[in-house]
């Protein structure tokens, strides 16, 4: 196929559209405020081998591994017309319990070939999928602690919701009014993809379509190679270490080499511990989400995130590791808060290879928060989870940004009003963290401070890192502060570890305190 420049620019942001409208339609019709206000989705349309297309601005950490759903959808059974598959196994391409996957097969009218041409797919974070505590981000030992376990199933045929498969999930869940409404919010989601997919199939030939989609597959791939062949051929090392697992004290290593070679390049995390009791645990689809966009990062061009990213890089983790972990390890704290740390070491490795381009290390955790209880306004349970920003990493020619999500995280911060009007809780502070950021030429942001009063006796889980281990500096910039939690009962501070889980009483005060980014360069006088 001949690939004309302007008609590729045209289907590139046309492709790039379906995924950002499906993330407007989850957006807007969604029930929980982690959805509609924070925005922990993620949305991306394939091809019909399950090959990513083009993918929304949304979650780094869900998009990476959401390919590997995808097959595993693929791989489960033929999927008919109307047809729509759920999944939130870890260790079938899905990153932690709560993130459920909705993935739908988009057949063309009057196609010889019967199998689908397209697929659709969303993965929302669920503020309660069952487990051992409310919001199901417990300290577990297991998978089975986490919460109810989805293999690929189809909750929809033949355009119909399947009403058994629906009323296993909401007796699962302690929440299940607003479980059901997120679950027809992805549904709509996918809805909206084959619309506008059909859409453009009929205006423009589904040929040239499908041919398109390859063009730019090929394209993100070229310029991959490009920015791989720019890196000087080598081999770069870096460690770095997660707290622990909040069952033991002992710091967790993660280890990388990055080999460069023309215009590929190994990731290997041969050297990292092995996968651990508690819940820090990654499967293979976090590491490889974490690689590819750490090489993403890399690429200055204006390019869609697809699977040509993926086709010059190869990972090897060793199975039975921190970051390939076998079932049924716990894995609520891998997705949100080793990920964060891989990708810290693989930049790590990569400011040795490309010296002032990498920045220094960012807040490197999500400081996961979950609350859960009996709200009396409304007499009826309620489950919350929330991630909190950091301190970003200063960067060669401009000091790191304040109180933002980085790295794996692109969400909002939830807004102060949505939180005090859904739960029985009042924020008494939410302000940056003045002076947490790292000394340097150009220092790390600022982390923030967000203080909760309880309203009401309430059940917290925190899930956190670099309470021990600060984000590094770069370049003889210093390290950005570490976080701090706190819980105060009757007035009196009661230090908490980076990860706990706690009942509170009405009136006490959690204090989450978040850390700072590394500095960048040798601070002058």
């Amino acid at each position: 196929m001949s690939v004309h420049p302007i008609e590729f620019e045209i289907f590139k942001n046309m492709f790039v559209s379906v995924a950002e409208e499906m993330g407007v339609t989850l957006c807007r019709t969604s029930f929980s405020p982690n959805i509609k206000e924070r925005l922990d989705y993620s949305c991306a349309i394939y091809d019909a081998q399950g090959k990513t297309i083009a993918q929304g601005d949304h979650m780094p950490v869900h998009l990476g591994a959401m390919p590997l759903s995808v097959k595993a959808a693929i791989a489960a059974g033929p999927m008919e017309r109307g047809d729509m598959v759920v999944v939130n196994d870890p260790f079938c391409g899905g990153t932690h319990l709560p993130d459920i996957t909705f993935v739908a097969p988009i057949f063309l009218p009057g196609q010889e070939n019967p199998g689908p041409a397209f697929f659709a797919a969303n993965r929302a974070h669920h503020s309660d999928v069952g487990g051992m505590s409310p919001g199901s981000m417990p300290l577990a030992t297991e998978l089975f602690q986490e919460g109810l376990i989805l293999p690929p199933i189809k909750l929809v045929r033949g355009g119909k919701l399947v009403p058994d498969i629906l009323a296993l999930i909401l007796a699962n869940v302690r929440t299940p009014v607003e479980r059901e409404g997120d679950i027809s919010a992805q549904i709509a989601a996918n809805r909206t993809a084959e619309n506008r997919l059909l859409q453009i199939c009929a205006k423009y030939g589904a040929e040239p379509v499908c041919e398109y989609a390859a063009a730019v597959q090929h394209y993100t791939e070229r310029v991959m190679r490009a920015t791989i062949a720019g890196i000087p051929n080598g081999s770069y090392e870096f460690e770095d270490f997660l707290d622990n697992d909040g069952f033991s004290d002992r710091p967790i290593r993660i280890r990388v080499r990055v080999d460069i070679c023309g215009d590929e390049a190994t990731v290997d995390f041969s050297g990292s511990d092995p996968q651990t009791k508690g819940g820090v645990n990654a499967n293979f689809a976090m590491t490889m989400s974490a690689t590819m966009y750490a090489f993403r990062c890399l690429v200055e061009e204006d390019i869609l995130y697809n699977s040509g990213i993926s086709r010059p890089i190869r990972v090897v983790a060793p199975e039975g590791s921190i970051v390939n972990a076998r079932r049924p390890a716990a894995v609520a704290g891998g997705n949100v808060e080793t990920s964060q740390r891989i990708t810290d070491v693989l930049l790590g490795a990569l400011a040795q290879a490309l010296p002032g381009k990498i920045p220094a290390a960012s807040q490197g955790t999500m400081n996961n928060v979950t609350l859960g209880g009996r709200d009396p306004r409304r007499n009826e349970p309620f489950a919350y989870y929330e991630t909190l920003g950091g301190g970003m990493g200063g960067r060669n020619g401009h000091p790191g940004i304040s109180g933002v999500h980085t790295h794996m995280s692109n969400t909002r911060n939830t807004p102060v009003e949505a939180i005090e009007q859904y739960l029985p809780v009042r924020i008494r502070r939410y302000a940056l963290r003045q002076g947490s950021g790292g000394k340097g030429e150009f220092p790390g942001g600022d982390g923030l401070i967000r203080e909760y009063e309880l309203l009401t006796d309430t059940d917290i889980t925190v899930i956190s890192e670099r309470r021990l281990h600060a984000p590094y500096g770069t370049a003889g910039g210093e390290a950005g502060q570490s976080g701090r939690n706190t819980l105060f009962h009757e007035g009196v501070a009661e230090p908490l570890p980076g990860k706990f889980q706690t009942h509170g009483q009405a009136g006490d005060r959690l204090v989450i305190e978040t850390p700072g980014g590394g500095g960048f360069g040798e601070l002058k006088d």
